[in-house]
């Protein structure tokens, strides 16, 4: 069954579609920023992914672009799961905010932005959601200084 899914899924955005693979079971597939939020909407209401599972990134810093940012989406119909990867820059590390189509994306996309400095085109709410305000850097990058110390803030009563 998963493979009709993923023969389908893998047909329908072949335009799209750098890289394709399955792997553990879930179907990979890479594709430039700029067809994220169109790949999305199709896996959302082409191909039954009606879950946003999570969003996160992977620092590659000796790469070019540097980051990857990984989005996983399952469908409760075909009870399968896809793994979208796009590849940003350290220059301009931005995606389109997958806000309008899955909610749960506007929490998943403040702590991505948080951890690994990558912004969401059209996610107006980027505050911190796990450091405080003031915070400076990003620790999830692979060069920021385990050692580092954070300026002080002062508690607010």
């Amino acid at each position: 069954m998963s493979d009709e899914v993923f023969e389908t899924v893998r047909a329908g955005l072949a335009g799209q579609v750098q890289e394709a693979a399955v792997a553990h079971g879930i179907l990979a597939l890479t594709l430039e920023p700029a067809s994220l939020g169109d790949a999305a909407r199709r896996l959302k209401e082409s191909f039954g992914f009606d879950m946003l599972l999570d969003v996160t990134a992977v620092d590659w810093p000796e790469r070019e672009p540097r980051f990857d940012v990984v989005h996983h989406f399952y469908s409760t119909q075909h009870r399968v799961r896809v793994r979208v990867k796009t590849r940003v820059p350290e220059s301009d590390p931005t995606v389109d905010t997958l806000v309008p189509l899955y909610g749960s994306a506007r929490y998943m996309e403040r702590e991505c932005h948080e951890m690994y400095g990558i912004r969401f085109r059209g996610n107006e709410d980027l505050r911190p959601l796990l450091l405080y305000e003031g915070f400076v850097g990003h620790p999830l990058r692979k060069d920021y200084p385990k050692q580092q110390e954070q300026p002080l803030v002062p508690y607010r009563k």
